[in-house]
């Protein structure tokens, strides 16, 4: 199956942390890369994320408990992007490898990185000392993975040491490895060692991709197959000469820097990147001219309609942001019906919807409205039961009143959300007002709510009260 995807005579964007995110991903592979990378992602990290199909921005986003993307995709890169993730453990590798394999067309595990980050819990370059563990991640991967595995080390002191590691990480049966000409300890001021890539590339026989020669010999598109030559690898993977300008892939030619920065713009408009992120990407490619008018303002940006701005860009912003909110309303519309539909699984009423928090007041939510109403109705208040799923960590919850079971057949983030789902379809398949911002009746569960808080700070104060005076007359005593 690793046959698909060929690693040999390509150029590809490396891995780059905060750089290697979707809008530059997609800009490398306009202007010709065939292959990209996304920046190191932490397994640990990684492993509590739930896949998320976001039909409104019509990606794939892996989510985190907080609601953080940490990885989105699309179907333009879907066949050339790899996956990196940082590991130092062979079946926590394997669980985020299963989470990603079918949106990705390689995964690769970082062994390079020499940054503290990546190193400080066993991960990037740490593993360069530890051969062992490398084969026993690459080798859990390889079997347990339909997708192609590939791997990213630096040299090691001894050029012996880095040949017998190459050569053990080939017989793990990865499709490729790609090699930073540099020391563990060597920053990019120092220059790359291309008789370790050559010497890699004469011991094994998978494709060796050359890395790290950006300062020193790619600065345009025809240096990458000087470099090439140099290093006698099969191919080559650009960072920072791609960072200050990813039309390097060009092969007629870079493109001016302000149409490039306008282009990456685009995409992360297009795509809802977060602004934060955007603005580093572009102060990258300014290096030098930072300190411009246009750079000022972009780092002045705090949001994607500064960030146009600053580049003339606000009615593209403006036309974008009204196609998602379009898109959105379309969704939610159709939700909307598909959540009225209520069907029997078993003796369980069900709805297809989920909670969405901004829907509700601040101190109000579905539970809140179940639990009052269960009160009024002097019956047994509600009891929640709540599973867990293993592939992805979601949460589905079955709220019993009355005996009647109630529960959304779709799947949460949180066993909170899941809870509050279940309560929804309680209580729209019961007709009780469910709290939503603008229904009437929210108004006495929030008095309630007010009440409640005021009873019981009624009740501390009486018994702060009891006991100073009971301090005080044991003073007495």
């Amino acid at each position: 199956m690793a046959g698909r995807l060929s690693f040999a005579n390509i150029t590809a964007l490396a891995p780059m942390v905060r750089v290697g995110t979707l809008p530059m991903r997609l800009l490398a592979l306009d202007y010709g890369a065939d292959l990209v990378y996304c920046e190191e992602l932490i397994d640990i990290k990684m492993a509590q994320c739930h896949r998320l199909e976001n039909e409104v921005l019509q990606t794939v986003d892996f989510v985190a408990p907080d609601d953080r993307v940490m990885f989105r995709t699309c179907e333009k890169e879907k066949q050339r992007v790899v996956f990196q993730m940082g590991t130092a453990d062979p079946d926590r590798a394997l669980t985020v490898a299963r989470l990603v394999e079918k949106d990705v067309a390689a995964i690769d595990v970082n062994m390079g990185c020499p940054k503290e980050y990546s190193t400080k819990g066993g991960m990037g370059a740490a593993l360069l000392s530890n051969p062992d563990k490398i084969e026993a991640i690459l080798r859990n991967l390889v079997i347990g993975i339909s997708v192609p595995i590939t791997c990213k080390i630096r040299i090691l002191p001894s050029l012996e040491d880095t040949l017998t590691l190459a050569r053990r990480i080939e017989k793990t049966g990865v499709a490729a490895i790609a090699v930073h000409g540099r020391f563990k300890d060597e920053r990019p001021r120092h220059p790359v060692h291309c008789d370790y890539i050559k010497a890699v590339a004469q011991a094994v026989s998978i494709p060796v991709i050359a890395n790290g020669g950006s300062l020193d010999l790619v600065k345009s598109h025809g240096d990458i197959k000087a470099f090439k030559e140099a290093t006698g690898a099969s191919s080559v993977m650009l960072a920072r000469a791609a960072m200050w300008n990813p039309s390097v892939f060009r092969s007629e030619g870079p493109l001016p820097l302000d149409d490039v920065m306008i282009q990456y713009l685009k995409y992360a408009l297009r795509y809802d990147n977060h602004a934060f992120n955007s603005k580093y990407c572009l102060c990258q490619m300014l290096r030098d001219k930072v300190e411009s008018v246009v750079g000022k303002r972009v780092q002045a940006a705090q949001d994607n309609s500064e960030l146009s701005a600053a580049y003339g860009l606000e009615e593209f912003f403006s036309e974008t942001q009204a196609e998602i909110q379009a898109r959105r309303n379309a969704l939610r519309s159709q939700d909307q019906c598909e959540a009225d539909l209520i069907t029997m699984d078993g003796d369980v009423t069900t709805m297809a919807l989920k909670f969405q928090r901004r829907e509700y007041p601040p101190q109000l939510t579905p539970k809140m409205f179940l639990l009052e109403w269960s009160r009024r109705q002097k019956i047994v208040q509600p009891t929640y039961q709540t599973v867990q799923r293993a592939q992805d960590r979601a949460f589905q919850s079955t709220v019993t009143v009355e005996n009647r079971k109630y529960r959304s057949s779709l799947w949460e983030k949180s066993k909170k959300f899941a809870e509050q789902a279940s309560a929804v379809v309680c209580l729209r398949t019961l007709g009780i007002p469910e709290g939503r911002v603008g229904e009437e009746n929210g108004k006495s569960v929030h008095k309630r709510k007010i009440e409640d808080e005021h009873d019981v700070d009624e009740d501390k104060r009486k018994k702060h009260i009891i006991k100073a005076d009971g301090d005080e007359e044991s003073s007495r005593l």
